[in-house]
């Protein structure tokens, strides 16, 4: 049954939101004075009490959750349920660089002393360090992308040998994923106080700005070409909401008024195509500004990553999306896809995502080959032959990484502060 969020706050909760980005936070329904829009927490309250009690209750099941997925210093990839001898548990499975590095950032936000519980006495510093150290041998771009930006902001310092790697990889001919050039951009934004990153700032942004399409859409790859001729026209959520989190942190750092009309215009996009229950859809035409496939719909889409770009792009000065940022957080608990519960707090985990049954991505592959051929045409029967009714019994580490970071972080404001070294962040002071 959904959790029904107008009620009070439970007494964990209102201890809990005594400490969160080392502000005191009014409980919901204490009066206020003017709200800081930069406070996350509170800025949604004044706008929807429910929102934001739903937001520390997930917060605290991250807080839950993620030891259940670190693992010898480093995190896994999956924390999957699994059957054994008819009883259902979860088994973690994998290691992830990029994972680790999303969660560094997320802890960043939290206390020293939640830090050291989930990260078995380490802080959110170490595993920055750790992280960098691994990615320099990494030939993953957006490892090295996302490990380069956790040292600048959650370590507060300066990871050269990565930022080289950007470097070069930003300057050469080949064709580079949308995402990681985003990656690579708010990586160089965040250490441009600790180091010269002008050049990886530069480059990044021309990537980027040269994907827009004039619908406000991205591509999957820069230059779209690179996707083949019956995929040059699909980008995916993270395509979208990643480069309105970069172009909006490079206006709050340096102001750039066609980087934010850039956000803005995929932002207000993929708003207007948001579905009637909330649902951040997957695939999109940048050539037409339509949906090319809606499902899987993805829990990190609706409780962090949508939240975590819209966030920033209100505190760089763009529009207010509040409404769909709520909308799309009701989902997770008002879904009509599935009667299952999305959301376990006993075990720590969000579920991954509700999907089609179908065959591996066979909607999407038949969706991308008719709208490369007409935009707008999709085969008819889909809904009724792939109907979306499957979850997906798996919860990963950076889904709870990004959640922490989306609700508790600095966001655009933290590009415009200087990196400052030691153990703890500026923007977060112990009570």
């Amino acid at each position: 049954m959904p959790i029904d969020f107008q009620q009070s706050l439970p007494a964990r909760t209102q201890h809990a939101v005594s400490d969160r980005n080392g502000h005191r936070h009014r409980p919901p329904g204490v009066g206020s004075a003017d709200v800081d829009v930069h406070n996350r927490l509170d800025a949604m309250e004044a706008v929807s009490r429910s929102t934001r009690v739903q937001a520390d209750w997930y917060l605290d099941i991250a807080e839950r959750g993620l030891p259940r997925m670190h693992n010898g210093g480093v995190f896994g990839h999956t924390l999957r349920a699994v059957r054994e001898n008819s009883r259902w548990s979860e088994q973690l499975e994998g290691d992830s660089l990029r994972y680790a590095a999303i969660v560094a950032l997320g802890l960043s936000y939290t206390g020293t002393s939640t830090q050291q519980q989930i990260l078995a006495g380490s802080t959110a510093a170490d595993l920055a360090r750790t992280c960098a150290v691994r990615a320099e041998k990494s030939l993953d771009t957006g490892a090295v992308a996302l490990a380069a930006w956790a040292a600048a902001e959650a370590g507060r310092f300066y990871a050269p040998a990565l930022f080289k790697h950007l470097g070069l990889r930003l300057a050469s001919s080949a064709p580079i994923e949308t995402v990681q050039c985003a990656w690579a951009l708010t990586a160089a934004l965040a250490a441009r106080h600790l180091a010269d990153t002008r050049s990886v700032v530069a480059l990044a942004t021309t990537r980027l700005m040269s994907g827009l399409s004039s619908t406000g859409l991205l591509p999957h790859n820069l230059p779209a070409s690179a996707s083949g001729r019956l995929r040059a026209h699909v980008g995916c959520f993270a395509d979208q909401v990643y480069t309105i989190q970069a172009l909006a942190r490079l206006h709050a750092a340096e102001p750039n008024a066609q980087a934010l009309s850039a956000a803005e215009a995929c932002a207000e996009r993929i708003c207007a195509l948001q579905g009637p229950a909330g649902q951040w859809w997957w695939h999109y035409d940048a050539r037409s500004g339509g949906v090319v496939e809606g499902y899987p719909v993805y829990s990190v889409h609706q409780h962090a990553m949508a939240p975590m770009a819209l966030f920033d792009l209100r505190e760089a000065g763009g529009t207010d999306y509040s409404k769909a940022i709520i909308k799309g957080m009701q989902w997770l608990e008002n879904h009509p896809e599935v009667p299952a519960t999305l959301v376990v707090p006993e075990k720590g985990v969000i579920w991954r995502k509700v999907a089609r049954r179908e065959p591996r991505k066979a909607v999407r592959a038949i969706s991308a080959v008719t709208t490369a051929l007409v935009p707008g045409l999709h085969a008819p029967g889909i809904e009724m032959l792939f109907p979306p009714t499957t979850v997906d019994y798996e919860c990963r580490p950076y889904e709870l990484g990004w959640l922490m970071y989306a609700w508790l972080g600095g966001g655009a404001v933290a590009a415009l502060a200087p990196g400052l070294a030691g153990d703890t962040p500026p923007h977060f002071k112990e009570n």
